[in-house]
């Protein structure tokens, strides 16, 4: 049996869509783990991404020495789903991986029923939920069908990743418990790069907006506040949406309707400094979050922000910063933070940022990410194999 403390791993990452957080986790995780001599692959949806998860993949597949397997899944239960485990069979026997690490819950639904199965299986099952099925409000239908499916898959799991503390306290909430098997707190990371300040010396717009067009982000809310900002106080910041998603024709509708369309300017989803560049402040309305990158990349390049307190948020700002973070879905308390924002000189904004940015560099590594969650493997594999030993 070889020695798993140093010997290069067969690594599989499963999940869902190439889109966000989660993809940009994954493709951090899975280079990170191939520039240390492992042997990585990816297995995902092959309907949502669009053209720039094709040409993230094209660009990764020299590589990922497993390979990028995309066959349809869909977001919520479907005949897919079974369409999509029967393709994940041959692949998992002919990779033969030392590692399953699943992603977001339909990732964990995948990467781990097969695992639920298999109680004497060599390879060792990780899962990082991503918010995901613990982002549903709790009594909901949902969340109690979620949740009964993370108590059922809890026994196929050798060790649990998750990437804030946020993340794992709702799990020990809503499962009711800690996790009954291996688990620890992986944050997410940056790379160096990132903590490069941004130049907002060609700055056409004063707010901006990036992420995904959808209820839990709080578009609306935004939009409310600064239709709140021209009719109370005469203000009229421009701003930049920059994403895509479900409620775009209807939010821009809403910017209509609520006499604000001439200052928002909506663009396609891009390369986030470009867009943090084109204005001075950045706002995040969410209603939910995990530990989201958008405000990690943020405040590494030292940009000024303005957000609300859900999620890991609070995390990612620390303790010397956690104090200026607002309560979400108030279109009054956000107009105000960002109209008290206006307002103050520059360069307070900027100390402000950096000071938040120094944080960051401190906490949120992307070599420690890396290293953390291939130490978790090889201790689950310690695990796995000792029993095995054993039996």
């Amino acid at each position: 049996m070889s020695d798993v403390s140093s010997t290069p791993l067969k690594i599989l990452h499963v999940f869902r869509a190439p889109l966000g957080g989660l993809f940009r986790h994954v493709l951090d995780v899975a280079r990170g783990q191939a520039e240390r001599g492992h042997q990585v692959g990816i297995f995902c949806d092959a309907t949502t991404g669009g053209p720039r998860a094709d040409a993230v993949f094209r660009e990764l597949s020299q590589t990922l020495s497993l390979g990028i397997t995309r066959v349809p899944m869909s977001r919520y239960p479907s005949l897919t789903d079974f369409r999509a485990q029967m393709a994940q069979m041959p692949l998992r026997k002919r990779l033969d991986p030392d590692v399953v690490h699943c992603h977001g819950s339909k990732g964990g639904v995948y990467g781990r029923i097969p695992a639920l199965l298999s109680p004497n299986r060599r390879y060792i099952t990780a899962y990082t939920p991503h918010g995901g099925s613990f982002n549903y409000k709790p009594g909901s239908a949902e969340h109690k069908i979620y949740m009964t499916v993370e108590r059922l898959l809890e026994g196929a799991t050798d060790m649990f990743l998750f990437e804030s503390r946020f993340i794992a306290g709702r799990f020990e909430s809503h499962v009711g418990h800690e996790p009954k098997t291996a688990h620890r707190i992986v944050l997410n990371g940056i790379s160096e790069a990132e903590f490069e300040p941004v130049d907002h010396s060609q700055a056409g717009f004063d707010l901006l907006y990036l992420g995904e067009l959808r209820s839990a982000k709080g578009v609306d809310t935004l939009i409310d506040a600064l239709a709140l900002l021209r009719r109370r106080d005469g203000l009229a910041p421009r701003i930049l949406i920059v994403g895509s998603g479900p409620d775009e024709a209807e939010l821009k509708a809403m910017t209509a309707a609520r006499g604000v369309a001439g200052q928002c300017v909506f663009e396609p989803p891009g390369p986030i400094r470009k867009a943090l560049a084109q204005a001075r402040i950045m706002v995040i309305p969410s209603r939910a979050e995990s530990l989201p990158y958008v405000i990690l990349e943020a405040a590494a390049a030292a940009q000024p922000l303005i957000s609300t307190d859900v999620g890991g948020i609070n995390e990612i700002y620390g303790p010397r910063h956690r104090h200026r973070l607002i309560q979400a879905n108030d279109p009054v308390i956000l107009a105000d933070a960002i109209r008290a924002m206006l307002a103050r000189p520059e360069v307070e904004r900027l100390a402000e940022a950096i000071d938040l940015a120094a944080h960051v560099r401190e906490h949120f590594r992307l070599d420690t990410m890396t290293d953390g969650v291939i130490a978790a493997y090889r201790d689950a594999l310690t695990a796995r194999r000792k029993v095995a030993t054993s039996a």
